[in-house]
């Protein structure tokens, strides 16, 4: 019996089996090409290098002449051909729902195609365009991880003349998934890449204000604790050279006393502070900025004369900014970077722009200090001078009273007495001259000294007994003759004539007593000076003691009580006033150092 099977049968056998080889065979190619896609798509970050692999693959297993990739662009309504694999093709753009892929980004459903001129989906002006022949096509929807169409992958012509398969349609529609996928990690990673760079540039915006911010903030504590144009500089430059990372910087401004510019100029590494130099105007990079109106930034300083009259350290970048005031520019702020610095940059300009803003208001607030102090002191010159004139009225008495004693004596004795006398009422008044000037050079001094009531008061009776003359005043003093006190003598002997001149003036032509007298109380000095007046008229009781506060007196100022409770003070003391229509009563209170504390030699108090 034959084992042989019949003929029919036998090729019936073997073309099921070369099928099976090739249908096997076609699903290792596929599944060798998805996992290399796979491994494509964790080892690489280039989209393009990646669908480039996605479409030459499908080419290779769909046995296709050539693959198009479109992505969607949303915001215009097209398909824009991203990837070309088979032939140079040009860019091209297609509205979504014309042609065959714009219809299947529409519908998101695949479509094949086995004769494209019979079909009227298609659309031969492309051929015609590129002057390729289209016979059969197959495309498929790219959908990301939601479902939503984001492109359209398709292939070309079949070789072998046959149309694509819906085995081949299987393959596109899984390597077009893989597509997707690799399109939306790309898209994924591209806007985890921007909001990265944004995160970066917030940051360094922030890291530049906090930066800014704390440089101004030093600056505002610098500027309030300088006391003069000299400190200001020297912070200045200091805190913007190490926020700007430089060598050093300068700053040109005019002198505060001549108003000639001077340059500032300060090398952190030198460590000697601050160096100052004749400058004139338009000269050097300072000279430049400060008449221009734009911030002067330089790098490239090869041959160029000024950089080597900036610094003494080669420079490699220069950044000047001028300093704005109210009737032009007040001078210009520089910063200098040396070799194996890195130059300054365009960020920097904003930061010194800021300086300058914060210097310049700093130097106007100086300048209108400075002005303002001249005029106060030119207001308190006044002042004094006011009074001294005032308080030249007892030195001048006493003088004229003294000459016309000298004219009326005989005896030399006598007349060298009165002379003597008269010298030292002219020590008087130079000690008022010497007081202005001190005061103009902001300097005010008491002196202190050991006084003997009994030959101060002897010689304040003197005076006085002289400028009461023939008035009906009966002048009493009641002092311990004993007492020895410490006080500023010329300046307690003007008080009390004030005192005393207002008491003449009260009295008036009817007369009356006039009353000095001085004791201690524990360690302080009562000196009183009491009249029998009419008392101090009650429109100006509470303004007593302020400048040029009368009662209308003839030829009155104003000024003497103001003068008397000045001196006071000085001393650190005080003065109370007791007034009706009996009289009035003033006490002058001087604190007493006890003698085994007060110094053997006459001393001086200053008061500020």
């Amino acid at each position: 019996m034959s084992s042989e099977a019949p003929p029919g049968k036998a090729s019936l056998g073997d073309e099921r089996s070369l099928r099976t080889g090739a249908l096997l065979r076609r699903e290792q190619r596929t599944s060798r090409a998805l996992r290399e896609v796979g491994t494509a798509l964790g080892a690489t970050l280039d989209l393009d290098e990646l669908l480039e692999l996605i479409l030459a693959k499908l080419t290779e297993l769909l046995e296709a002449d050539r693959a198009t990739l479109y992505l969607l662009d949303e915001a215009n309504g097209e398909l824009v051909s991203r990837v070309v694999a088979g032939g140079e093709v040009r860019s091209i753009r297609m509205k979504v729902g014309h042609g065959v892929a714009g219809l299947v980004a529409k519908t998101g459903e695949p479509i094949r195609i086995e004769d494209a001129y019979r079909d009227a989906r298609f659309e031969r002006e492309w051929d015609l365009l590129t002057g390729y022949r289209t016979n059969n096509m197959l495309a498929a929807p790219l959908k990301n991880h939601v479902g939503r169409t984001m492109g359209v992958i398709q292939v070309l012509n079949k070789r072998g003349g046959d149309g694509f398969t819906s085995d081949d349609e299987e393959i596109l529609g899984a390597l077009g998934t893989q597509a997707a996928v690799a399109i939306d990690n790309s898209r994924l990673l591209l806007s985890l890449i921007q909001k990265n760079q944004q995160l970066f540039e917030t940051k360094e915006q922030l890291e530049r204000k906090f930066r800014e911010l704390s440089l101004l903030f030093e600056l505002e504590r610098a500027t309030a604790r300088a006391t003069s144009v000299e400190e200001l500089a020297l912070a200045t430059l200091t805190q913007v050279a190490t926020a700007c990372n430089a060598r050093g910087g300068a700053l040109l401004l005019a002198d505060e006393e001549t108003g000639d510019l001077v340059e500032r100029r300060l090398d952190r590494l030198a460590g000697s502070g601050l160096e100052r130099r004749a400058a004139k105007a338009g000269e050097g990079f300072l000279g430049a900025a400060m008449n221009g109106s734009a911030p002067l930034l330089l790098h490239d300083l090869t041959g160029d004369a000024r950089a080597r009259e900036a610094a003494d350290f080669s420079l490699t970048s220069v950044l000047a900014v001028p300093l704005e005031g109210d009737a032009g520019p007040l001078g210009a702020i520089a910063v200098f970077t040396a070799e194996e610095e890195e130059p300054l940059a365009e960020t920097d300009v904003g930061l010194l722009r800021l300086v300058a803003v914060n210097v310049s208001t700093a130097v106007r607030l100086f300048n209108a200090s400075r002005a303002r102090e001249v005029g106060e002191r030119l207001t308190a010159i006044g002042r004094l001078l006011s009074q001294v004139i005032h308080d030249f009225k007892t030195p001048m008495t006493v003088i004229s009273g003294y000459v016309q004693l000298m004219a009326d004596a005989d005896d030399r004795p006598t007349r060298q007495e009165f002379s003597e006398l008269i010298l030292r009422q002219f020590d008087v008044l130079s000690a008022m001259q010497r007081e202005v000037l001190e005061f103009a050079r902001g300097e005010t001094k008491i002196f202190v000294r050991r006084v003997y009531l009994k030959k101060f008061f002897a010689d304040l009776e003197r005076q006085l007994r002289l400028e009461i003359g023939a008035q009906p005043v009966e002048l009493v003093v009641e002092v311990d003759s004993k007492l020895v006190a410490r006080f500023d003598e010329g300046r307690a002997a003007r008080a009390l004539h004030n005192l005393a001149r207002n008491a003449l003036e009260a009295m008036g032509e009817r007369g009356g007593r006039l009353t000095l007298g001085a004791k201690l109380e524990g360690s302080e000095l009562v000196i009183v000076v009491g009249d029998t007046g009419p008392g101090i008229p009650k429109e100006i009781e509470g303004r007593l003691f302020q400048s040029f506060v009368t009662a209308g007196k003839r030829g009155g100022t104003g000024l003497g009580l103001a003068i008397v409770k000045k001196i006071v003070e000085e001393h650190g003391g005080r003065i109370a006033v007791r007034s009706s229509s009996a009289g009035t009563t003033f006490a002058l209170t001087f604190p007493q150092q006890r003698e085994k504390d007060a110094p053997a030699a006459d001393s001086a108090r200053e008061q500020s």
